[in-house]
Formats: structure tokens, C-alpha cells, sequence
């Protein structure tokens, strides 16, 4: 499979609790929420659209994979939620029992192993939405195939990255990107052929 990881990403790197003030509040983090006045419906929404349209399963760390679980399964109704809902999803916890998998469709992984093996057993496209501890990891692994990433034009002087701090280098090539009237940018990086 591709991994695709999508997220929200302020202009120096941050991507924690772009949804609400009490989304993710480690180490102080005051500004939750901070995507809202950038958030454009047509271009912004349109890109996690089309991420989950091209999507043949969802990936989640397990805080996000919570979260989301509360969230989507009560939407029944929206495209976007049936679709969400549908799809078949992967958590990776080793906390999380098979009794805590409440959203349909969802299997455990017990690390960044399995979700190698997944990686190479199975075809098609395999998105993570959010989850940033998880991408870090997979990006310092070389495991990620693709960045979708929404930059919003605004500074938020620390807070989680997507990034791995351990050296990793890794080639991206961009494949496209698209402006939006609120001063974001949807770009998307395809890891670049080895040299």
C-alpha cells in the first residue's frame, strides 16, 4: 500500500490541535483550534475530499484514532462521514484492547512493524488523517509515499511535528499545489525517486 499522510501544518511546522482548544493540550499547547480562520471549504475541504476518496483504508495513532472514533459514526448521512465510516481502518496502540474497537471496521497494529508488513502485503492507498507522533515515526522509517500537506499562513511558535528530528533525510518532489483565497496552500509532496 501508499501511505498518504494528510494534515494541517501552520507555516514553522506545528500541526497539533488544528481542530479545538481541548483537542491536544500537551506541553501547554494554548492555541487549539488555530485552522479555523483559514479554513476554506472549496480548496481545504475539497483537498481531504479527495484524499478520502482516494483512500482503500485510514491509518490512525491511537489518540487520534479515539478522537475520531467519538466523532464520525454519530454523522451518518454526510458523504464525507459514509465514507469515513465505511472504509476500513487501522489503529496503532499497544493500549487499546480488540474490545476498545467500538468503529466498525477497525483492526489494531502494535507498531511501526506491522504497519510495514501491511505496507508491503497489501495494494492500494492507505491515509493518515492527523496522528502526528505516528508520521514521525513512519517518515523516520522512509515509509511515507506521500504529503498532503495544508499549510495555513499563520505562526504558532511550537508545538508537535509531523517531522523526524533523528537525521532522516528524505526526498520529496512536489506534485502539485493549490492557492486558496484564505492565504492556505494545499501542497502535495511524492517521495522523489532514488538517485
Amino acid at each position: 500500500m501508499r501511505i498518504v499522510a494528510t494534515a494541517f501544518i501552520s507555516i514553522d511546522g506545528v500541526v497539533q490541535a488544528p481542530g479545538g482548544p481541548e483537542e491536544d493540550t500537551d506541553g501547554g499547547f494554548a492555541h487549539g483550534g488555530w485552522t479555523h480562520p483559514f479554513f476554506d471549504p472549496e480548496v481545504v475541504g475539497g483537498a481531504f475530499d479527495a484524499a478520502l476518496t482516494d483512500a482503500d483504508a485510514v491509518l490512525y495513532g491511537r489518540r487520534t484514532w479515539s478522537v475520531m472514533a467519538q466523532a464520525w459514526p454519530e454523522r451518518a448521512g454526510d458523504p464525507f462521514a459514509d465514507r469515513l465510516n465505511a472504509l476500513p481502518k487501522y489503529v496503532v496502540s499497544s493500549t487499546l484492547t480488540d474490545a476498545d474497537l467500538t468503529w466498525n471496521n477497525t483492526t489494531r497494529l502494535t507498531g511501526v512493524e506491522a504497519v510495514a508488513k501491511l505496507r508491503a502485503s497489501e495494494d492500494g492507498t492507505l491515509l493518515i488523517m492527523g496522528s502526528p507522533t505516528l508520521v514521525r515515526a513512519l517518515l523516520s522509517e522512509e515509509l511515507v509515499d506521500e504529503l498532503r500537506l495544508i499549510v495555513m499562513p499563520v505562526m504558532l511558535g511550537g508545538g508537535k511535528s509531523i517531522f523526524p528530528e533523528d537525521g532522516t533525510k528524505t526526498a520529496f518532489e512536489l506534485v502539485s499545489t493549490t492557492a486558496s483565497t484564505t492565504g492556505t496552500q494545499v501542497c502535495v509532496y511524492r517521495r522523489a525517486a532514488a538517485e
